[in-house]
């Protein structure tokens, strides 16, 4: 199995058993769904979402059989994860850890090679061999060739100087 990460688990909310979750993940809409689970703490426990939705800059989850503060309170401060397998994405979607390895072309030619993506509060950032970073947003990603292993940036000054 390997893991994802979706977010952390911020706090509790009310005496029901209702969660607090900060995700920045791309693909929310997909995972904060009835029926699909996540794997919550350093031990990665299976949870089901039974209830999801969105408060504030939070996204609110209920996992099936834990209506009770005392349940999950627990779990404050604890990294929520997914399997990976579990995600059904569209045929032209895919996450952006499937990037890791891929080059980078600005004009054509080769910049870098993305070693890592970092979850910031705003967006994902491509980490590039080279210590660049591009986030990982339209207006700078023009393509991206899955056949060539190759992202397409546009080229914005200063950008990568």
């Amino acid at each position: 199995m390997e893991y994802l990460y979706i977010g952390k688990l911020v706090n509790t909310h009310g005496i029901k058993g209702e969660v607090r979750i900060i995700s920045n993940f791309r693909h929310k809409d997909k995972v904060f769904v009835k029926g699909f689970f996540f794997y919550v703490g350093k031990d990665r426990v299976k949870y089901e979402v039974e209830s999801y939705r969105r408060h504030k800059n939070f996204d609110m989850v209920v996992f099936k059989d834990n209506h009770d503060i005392n349940l999950i309170e627990h779990l404050k401060g604890s990294l929520v994860y997914i399997n990976k397998e579990d995600l059904k994405l569209d045929e032209n979607t895919f996450l952006s850890v499937d990037l890791i390895g891929y080059d980078v072309i600005i004009n054509d030619k080769k910049v870098g090679v993305i070693k890592d993506v970092m979850d910031t509060p705003a967006n994902e950032v491509l980490v590039l061999d080279n210590k660049g970073l591009i986030p990982y947003v339209s207006a700078f990603i023009k393509k991206i060739d899955t056949d060539k292993k190759q992202v397409i940036v546009n080229d914005v000054k200063g950008l990568l100087s």
